[in-house]
């Protein structure tokens, strides 16, 4: 990722900060900015056909982050919804679907140096295309606690599909 992160940076792709519990507390606007992030990003992409990327875990899965979020997948830390919903809300029917990627590396612990130098010695990929349900179009994420809940219970339910794919994957290189 850190080549397409360079690449989407010099693209003028919008970033968005996760910030914790704590700031959010501390300064209740920080609440908004991604969201005014999102928006002026979707305006000028609603004008030309793009694509929204969107890392639902948020960051890599390290067993320390998993132990600490109590992350009830076994290979996956729990998908946060806030960065689709914000797009979602913004752009609404003009996403038509969610790409799903899960990818799968034989060994346990890689680096992009790693990949770089070939010492990976296998990489399973997995991609879907998942329908978005039209409910979720036009919501409001921090201030509709019904919508906020039903897509979470959406994702959480690809989590699962998606943990046991990744169970699948490990066994099958483990061959």
């Amino acid at each position: 990722m850190p080549v397409l992160g360079l690449a989407w940076w010099a693209l003028d792709f919008p970033f968005m900060q996760r910030f914790s519990k704590e700031a959010l507390a501390k300064n209740p606007r920080l609440r908004d900015k991604d969201k005014k992030i999102t928006e002026q990003a979707c305006a000028q992409f609603a004008l030309r056909p793009t694509t929204v990327m969107n890392f639902l875990e948020g960051t890599r899965f390290t067993q320390a982050k998993h132990d600490s979020q109590q992350s009830p997948f076994r290979h996956l830390l729990k998908p946060k919804a806030g960065g689709l919903s914000f797009a979602l809300g913004a752009m609404g029917e003009k996403i038509h679907s969610l790409i799903d990627v899960t990818i799968v590396y034989r060994e346990k612990t890689t680096s992009f140096w790693d990949f770089l130098s070939g010492k990976l010695s296998k990489i399973t990929v997995r991609v879907q295309e998942r329908k978005i349900p039209p409910e979720f179009f036009g919501k409001e994420y921090n201030y509709d606690e019904k919508f906020k809940a039903a897509i979470q219970a959406w994702l959480n339910s690809i989590w699962l599909e998606k943990d046991a794919l990744i169970e699948r994957l490990i066994a099958i290189q483990g061959k």
